[in-house]
């Protein structure tokens, strides 16, 4: 079967969820533009959009319709070639038009999952929840003759699992794509110890086409993503626990989250990332990597002790960001939630105190002058070298967090999570925007 008939008849599971929902629009548009070539005239392309609620079907039609008009006005240029044989297509409007409706014709919502035993490839983003992956991907095997192919979005589950408990005899690949998938470049792509080198051939073709950077993994929990990110995320717990002798919780989350931004030059703290992904999510992950873990304990009760407050965070359905461990308005934080107080601090009223706390710091370039800037490498080395050479709260905690996760990044290759160290760098640099590699020599 040739790249194209693979994707004359996929099914997208979970498909209006925030990871579905942009690998679905992803998919529609590569089939649409895949029918539109001569050589397809008169053949059927048909992409499901599986979820279990009809109104959440509903929003993401409308979602695709957005995003399609979006990608069309930015490829007037291809769009005139495809229908070039088209004489009553003239005007840029009506040639957006046409392709929204043979996008938009592709796609048949279905709160059933039968749809999916028709189809050729299955792209999966449900809950991050092994035994349901499995009897999802056993249902649809069984009853399929079609010996389908499935790419997993899976950030933590080990994919030889999967296959071997679906009985897919090697027809599976991790395909992590990174949020949100239509704007992240990245794809982290992880062969099962079965996997068939022709669906890992399909899967770097079809990255290849979607213009993504692809990141080799091996098959272990949680990857490179989520093993640099959990282990992060477990440092700056156990740092807050260190120093709320001293300061409050909301203050040493705080500083923390400041210090994780500001000093180490990133788009946005620890404790904010986790709200974004979800505090909820966060844990689950942690759980699953650490029910795989024989050399270490991947478990944090800080953020047991936010969950068990009713702090889970995440975003809605348009992607604004819900209150968390931080609280949000207009996108932007304005307090911290203190277990002990069960209530949200303005930052405001800590910001002064966690700033004398943590001393003098030398002035951090910012993370958007940094990250795109070709000539940031003499201004990392100048700065890091400033901060490794003061001696305040604040510069110590962040050398050592740097270190940390230099550290962190070592272990995964030396673990055997990741193949080189480049290939951490480029998860770290390309999945979550930072301006530099966990492993550099600044430290």
């Amino acid at each position: 079967m040739t790249y194209d008939e693979r994707l004359q008849h996929v099914s997208v599971l979970g498909a209006a969820g925030k990871m579905g929902s942009g690998i679905l629009l992803l998919t529609a548009v590569e089939m649409a533009d895949l029918s539109l070539k001569p050589e397809n005239k008169g053949k059927t392309f048909v992409l499901y959009a599986i979820d279990v609620s009809d109104e959440a079907l509903s929003g993401v039609m409308k979602y695709l319709r957005s995003q399609v008009l979006k990608i069309a006005e930015k490829k007037m240029v291809a769009l005139r070639n495809f229908y070039a044989g088209h004489p009553k297509l003239i005007e840029n409007g009506e040639i957006i038009e046409q392709y929204l409706f043979d996008v938009l014709s592709l796609v048949r919502p279905s709160t059933r999952i039968e749809p999916a035993y028709g189809s050729n490839l299955i792209f999966e983003a449900i809950r991050e929840d092994p035994q349901l992956k499995v009897e999802v991907f056993s249902q649809i095997n069984i009853h399929s003759e079609k010996k389908p192919w499935f790419f997993t979005n899976t950030s933590s589950i080990p994919i030889s699992n999967l296959d071997t408990a679906a009985k897919l005899e090697g027809r599976i690949l991790g395909f992590h794509f990174y949020n949100p998938p239509a704007i992240q470049k990245l794809v982290e792509v992880i062969k099962a110890e079965g996997t068939l080198a022709e669906v890992e051939a399909f899967g770097l073709l079809y990255a290849k086409n979607l213009r993504k950077v692809v990141a080799p993994s091996h098959d272990v929990a949680g990857f490179i993503g989520n093993g640099h990110f959990m282990r992060d995320i477990l440092f700056a717990a156990s740092r807050v626990s260190g120093l709320t002798p001293a300061m409050t919780g909301a203050e040493a989350v705080f500083m923390v989250n400041k210090i994780s931004q500001e000093a180490l030059i990133r788009p946005m703290g620890i404790f904010q990332l986790i709200d974004y992904v979800g505090v909820d999510v966060c844990s689950y992950i942690l759980s699953v990597m650490d029910s795989y873990s024989k050399k270490e304990k991947l478990h944090s009760p800080l953020l047991d002790r936010f969950l068990q407050s009713g702090i889970k965070g995440g975003q809605f359905s348009d992607g604004s960001q819900k209150d968390g461990i931080l609280k949000y308005e207009k996108g932007r934080p304005v307090a911290i939630y203190d277990l002990d107080l069960q209530a949200y601090v303005a930052i405001a009223e800590i910001s002064g105190k966690v700033e004398k706390a943590m001393g003098a710091m030398p002035a951090a370039p910012s993370w958007k002058s940094m990250v795109s800037n070709p000539g940031r490498e003499p201004v990392f080395v100048e700065y890091f070298r400033s901060l490794g050479q003061t001696e305040s709260p604040g510069a110590k905690l962040a050398m050592e967090y740097l270190r940390r996760s230099r550290d962190i990044g070592k272990q995964l290759v030396d673990e055997g999570v990741a193949y080189c160290e480049k290939d951490v760098n480029t998860v770290l640099l390309t999945g979550f925007f930072h301006a530099y590699g966990p492993i550099n020599d600044y430290v």
